[in-house]
């Protein structure tokens, strides 16, 4: 298995630093709000990397953290007039049900910023004892960039081309720094603040500690995988191995993986260009088993670009897959012979071929888009062999070896039950209300509207249709 290691950017032999084991450290969301489909990428993706590791028999410790202290936390806070903490724990919450509706398998270990203070403060302590830190007459404390000759290595710029622009640092009030690369490791507190007893000042850590203090804690102070955005290998990343090897002495991460960015129609995704989608949206228009399909559907280094038309797309080759998993199921249930014929053993023989071709292509730096592709070899090829006439044996055979596979992806093999979502309940029951009062220009835009999302409407005696496109 070769895996594309972003700090040596070639793709590397995978060998692992305990035989059969994998730890694996995945970046997490900052939970102000919903997630959207630029944190899906990720989590579907490395989630798909266990799952495959796993297949092939590795025990893997995967440990994905919630970033719950952070300053778009405290400002979603302080506009509702609550607790930082009630910010946190309810997009936990909500991160969880749209993880769980993407298939993403909980983590090993899911830790909290805010659960891991002492080891922060204990990690900057000796970070500053070993001359990497400095503590700044507000109590502020920084890391000394140039104490760590090897710092610019993953991301492959240096020191000056990282920090280009950032000459403008006095009048952001950070003159205390001794260099303006160097960056925070623990923060004052500011009014109205969630803040942590510290040796330098009742403050917060900055937000790159938190991560090697969390990956030491449950992985070791060597891991075989990180993953994350490509947006963050510069600073996050890259201040991460400075922290985490300074203090160890020992090389932090084995193999760097970082998947691309996510365009909304040709666009990068912004709130402020209004294309800015949730995973709740999402699923008030797809199954979110579709939009899994969509990610997995290019190599995780390529930009994807998602789009209402690459999203059909996905719908229709996904029910490809699920009409034939009905078939299989449905021959199975009519099969009457029991054992495999000569001719069904020479299928079989073709369908290991597949899945030998399915593992090459996950193998090398988990090919996801030549893995679906073998899937569609082997739909067309269980919808032209099986039949029920079929063996049993046969027919069973073959829908175990595509389930197995499938699950590697994380594609459910049954469809699961539609229902109408609150959305589309409200937009026809506004249509209803403007067909009432007359209001026949705006009936016919939500009728438009719920087209797009591919729900057709059907007005009858009984009252109002719908079916999904």
């Amino acid at each position: 298995m070769k895996i594309y290691d972003t700090m040596t950017r070639y793709k590397e032999e995978f060998r692992t630093i305990e035989p059969g084991k994998v730890r694996m450290y995945v970046c997490g969301p900052t939970v102000y709000n919903l997630i959207h489909i630029g944190n899906a990428r990720p989590m579907i993706f490395f989630d798909t990397v266990r799952r495959y590791l796993e297949y092939k028999g590795y025990e893997v410790n995967f440990v994905s953290n919630f970033t719950d202290v952070d300053d778009k936390i405290i400002k979603a806070a302080n506009e509702e007039g609550v607790d930082a903490s009630v910010i946190s724990e309810r997009y936990i919450v909500e991160c969880k049900k749209d993880m769980a509706g993407m298939n993403v398998r909980p983590a090993s270990y899911n830790p909290r910023a805010t659960e891991e203070i002492p080891g922060m403060i204990e990690m900057i302590q000796k970070l500053i004892d070993g001359g990497h830190a400095y503590v700044a007459a507000d109590g502020t404390v920084y890391y000394r960039v140039e104490s760590f000759p090897d710092y610019g290595k993953l991301s492959h710029k240096n020191v000056e081309e990282n920090q280009a622009g950032l000459r403008t640092l006095k009048v952001r009030g950070e003159e205390a720094k001794e260099d303006p690369n160097d960056f925070v490791l623990w923060k004052p507190k500011k009014e109205g603040e969630p803040y942590w007893e510290s040796p330098w000042c009742e403050g917060r850590p900055g937000w790159h500690i938190e991560c090697s203090v969390m990956s030491k804690k449950y992985l070791g102070e060597t891991i075989d995988i990180h993953g994350g955005g490509e947006d963050l290998v510069f600073p996050h990343h890259e201040n991460e191995i400075a922290q985490s090897e300074a203090v160890s002495g020992k090389k932090f991460v084995r193999y760097w993986m970082h998947n691309a960015f996510l365009n909304i129609d040709n666009v990068k995704m912004s709130k402020s260009l209004g294309n800015f989608k949730t995973v709740r949206q999402i699923s008030e228009e797809y199954d979110l088993q579709v939009l899994r399909f969509f990610m997995l559907s290019a190599h995780y280094r390529s930009p994807l670009n998602f789009s209402r038309e690459m999203m059909d797309g996905a719908k229709a080759s996904l029910d490809r897959i699920l009409t034939a998993m009905e078939h299989l199921r449905d021959c199975l249930a009519a099969a009457k012979a029991e054992a495999l014929t000569g001719a069904e053993e020479e299928e079989l023989a073709a369908f290991d071929a597949l899945r030998e071709k399915f593992e090459a292509a996950m193998d090398d730096d988990f090919n996801t888009a030549d893995a679906i592709s073998v899937i569609f070899e082997m739909v067309k090829r269980a919808n032209i062999t099986v039949t029920e006439e079929s063996s049993k044996a046969y027919i069973t055979r073959v829908k175990e070896l595509l389930d197995k596979l499938l699950d590697v992806l994380g594609l459910l093999s049954e469809r699961k039950e539609e229902n109408l979502d609150a959305r589309v309940e409200a937009l026809i029951a506004e249509r209803q209300t403007a067909r009432k009062e007359k209001n026949f220009a705006r009936a016919d835009e939500i009728r438009n509207e719920l087209t797009e999302m591919g729900i057709l409407l059907e007005d009858t005696k009984e009252g109002v249709k719908w079916k999904r496109a």
